[in-house]
């Protein structure tokens, strides 16, 4: 088996974007702003052996993606900008927390880190291009069985 990452990183954004919280869901880090309302984007962070996990014969794979949300911080009004954000996080950490298995190409979120570092999120702000975002960077830890043969 090998890491399909297109179509995990492609079923994670569809997800995202189908929530209907963002008005624009990249499967990329953007390089250029984006420019009204609340934005996403999701790319790899970080992969390894999911220890402890893996079968006799393979290694099962923890892939964390980034999944960064954007707001500019001129919208108005000012006060709508966190909650906005919170709840589009708070849509996508219930499915997260749920049954999330990206219709069979991962085994489970890493909720509370048995193979890593759980399910986490980071508040912040951002500037590119000369314009201030608000920003909120969700470490999304994927279990992904039996993805290397381990061969003696």
């Amino acid at each position: 088996m090998s890491l399909d990452a297109t179509t995990i990183l492609n079923a994670v954004v569809g997800h995202a974007l189908a929530s209907g919280y963002f008005e624009q869901v990249n499967g990329h880090e953007p390089l250029s702003p984006p420019t009204t309302g609340v934005t996403a984007a999701v790319w790899t962070e970080e992969i390894g052996p999911a220890r402890g996990t893996s079968g006799l014969d393979s290694t099962s794979a923890r892939l964390a993606l980034f999944v960064r949300l954007y707001m500019p911080m001129a919208q108005l009004p000012s006060d709508a900008i966190d909650p906005n954000m919170m709840a589009a996080i708070d849509a996508l950490f219930t499915a997260y927390s749920g049954d999330f298995e990206l219709g069979g190409l991962v085994r489970e979120v890493d909720l509370l880190g048995s193979y890593g570092a759980p399910l986490s999120g980071r508040a912040g702000y951002l500037k590119t291009s000369g314009v201030d975002y608000r920003v909120f960077t969700i470490t999304l830890p994927l279990v992904v069985n039996d993805l290397w043969e381990q061969v003696s």
